[in-house]
């Protein structure tokens, strides 16, 4: 398993948090759940800080073939941050959600 991080600091840019909360409502997180190969995707925040990201965990690596990066079309530039890393070991605690899909303020609106 492979996980990749890509993190906007959002000084630079016209975009904010919320407007891109916005654009993750336009039906752009959904479609990351037809990416083969791609096990968790989750986007995260940090107000405090200005930043924006992103995590993806995949089952072996990136496919070539993926949704466009709507996130760095709207800052207006790639990830300040990327990094990849091997997974060495996964586990998933007891919870009492069975499924994370759909979690997370953005669908909560």
């Amino acid at each position: 398993m492979r996980v990749d991080i890509a993190w906007w600091d959002l000084d630079g840019s016209t975009a904010t948090v919320d407007s891109l909360r916005d654009h993750l409502r336009d039906g752009t997180a959904e479609q990351w759940g037809a990416v083969e190969g791609l096990r968790l995707k989750f986007w995260m925040a940090d107000r405090e800080h200005n930043r924006w990201g992103a995590v993806m965990l995949w089952e072996a690596g990136r496919p070539d073939a993926m949704p466009p990066n709507r996130a760095a079309e709207i800052i207006g530039y790639p990830p300040t941050h990327r990094y990849g890393f091997d997974v060495e070991a996964v586990v998933e605690g007891a919870c009492e959600s069975a499924a994370l899909h759909g979690l997370g303020p953005v669908f909560a609106a």
